[in-house]
């Protein structure tokens, strides 16, 4: 992990660098345009070949509690065209101006190096947002378009020093939009100002002129494994926030559920306390209710996050292993309730 920290810090240093000027420029054009670009290489969100370090006005970013995929490690890039900003509403959603396009690099530590499986992207066109999903070569010198997606066998050590190996899957096209969808439209789920505050990030990105007014958040997303950071309720909420809201909102793909998992949701019964299952079937695995209070055991909600049955698993797409710290957390959160 700490060879992954340093090409962290690496991207960090684009927002020095998007501040000058650079050889590489974005190809607004491409972004714009109406056809599907081939490779990654093609809008020139990277100065080099290898995907690093990031071209004038792109900016790297990171959110407080990010969406839990595979134990990947992920680099994310904010770029916005030059005399344009990104709005906010009075809820500190972010409204991204028409040739926008946000980057996200997949990866892992593999045999001591650093190594990038995918990187996806969501273009802003003229008639809504578009994601692409580009996948990496051996030899890191270029990542090609999958619109069909793939599966890639990855072997790495998680957190805890456990070797895992997996089926890695790089979502289709169509997939990209099980997640990023409101409203049946697709669109943006991890850049919301609640998750980037960290009482800086806005700060900087105001600055840069990327964001036309900070956003004033009454209350931030916390660091979900951050103990200091804020109450173990806040943790887990902002964990199901990031892991399950983009779904489990009152536009989202699972609205039909009853369960609403945003970060603003004050009502226990849609978070999941004493929610009956919606429909009998596999998914509540014979429980009661989504959370049971003071019995993680006993709460589908867990026993849900605990599988990789497609038939049970959720979230539904986006891992092939169980996030046992993620687990952790919900279980300590529930354990807790009376």
């Amino acid at each position: 992990m700490r060879l992954f920290a340093a090409a962290l810090a690496l991207c960090a240093a684009g927002f020095a660098v998007s501040a000058a000027s650079t050889d590489q420029r974005v190809a607004d054009a491409v972004i714009t345009g109406e056809g599907f670009p081939r490779t990654l290489a093609e809008y020139g969100f990277f100065q080099d070949a290898s995907g690093w370090q990031p071209s004038d006005g792109v900016v790297p970013y990171k959110l407080n509690t990010p969406l839990f995929t595979d134990y990947a490690d992920k680099y994310r890039f904010i770029y916005v065209p030059p005399g344009q900003k990104v709005e906010t509403d009075g809820e500190g959603l972010l409204r991204f101006p028409v040739g926008s396009a946000l980057i996200k690099s997949f990866g892992y530590e593999i045999a001591g190096e650093p190594h990038l499986i995918e990187t996806r992207v969501l273009l802003h066109r003229a008639d809504g947002w578009l994601a692409l999903p580009y996948v990496w070569n051996a030899e890191q010198t270029e990542a090609k378009l999958k619109v069909a997606g793939k599966r890639l066998p990855v072997t790495f050590t998680d957190p805890s020093g456990t070797e895992r190996t997996i089926s890695y899957a790089v979502p289709n096209k169509n997939q990209c939009k099980e997640c990023h969808s409101l409203s049946d439209a697709v669109t943006p789920i991890g850049p919301k100002a609640r998750n980037l505050d960290d009482g800086m990030q806005l700060e900087r990105l105001t600055q840069l002129g990327l964001i036309a007014e900070r956003p004033e958040i009454k209350k931030p997303l916390p660091v979900w494994d951050g103990p200091q950071s804020a109450s173990l309720e806040d943790r887990a909420r902002g964990y199901l926030d990031a892991n399950c809201a983009h779904c489990h909102n009152r536009k989202g793909s699972a609205s039909n559920s009853g369960m609403f998992l945003t970060w603003e949701e004050d009502n226990p019964v849609h978070v999941g306390v004493g929610k009956r299952p919606t429909a009998a079937g596999r998914g509540s695995g014979g429980m009661e209710f989504a959370i049971a209070p003071g019995q993680p055991d006993q709460s589908f909600m867990i026993y849900r996050l605990k599988s990789l049955d497609p038939g049970i698993a959720m979230p539904e797409v986006g891992r092939s292993t169980v996030h046992d710290e993620g687990v952790e957390l919900l279980s300590a959160w529930i354990a807790e309730m009376e």
